[in-house]
């Protein structure tokens, strides 16, 4: 069975957020069909809860490597 593109989880968090920002340019165009824009919608849900939850889990996985504090990189070392 195959899954739907609508249930299919991306690769990685990048190609997740790459999906999401590509489903919200469609939508900014405003010419979508509606059933087609509720889909897009709900996939887009779909990927930001997926995106958020990486990021909470990373944070979580930070927290762990630095004891519990969370520490400021010094203001040199910004990118």
């Amino acid at each position: 069975m195959v899954k739907s593109k609508q249930t299919e989880q991306p690769e990685s968090f990048e190609k997740a957020v790459a999906e999401l920002e590509s489903i919200v340019t469609a939508m900014e165009r405003d010419d979508l069909p509606l059933e087609q824009a509720l889909s897009s919608y709900q996939r887009g849900i779909t990927l930001l809860r997926q995106c958020q939850g990486t990021l909470t889990a990373a944070e979580q996985k930070i927290k762990m490597l630095e004891d519990g504090k969370l520490v400021d990189l010094p203001a040199g070392d910004a990118a």
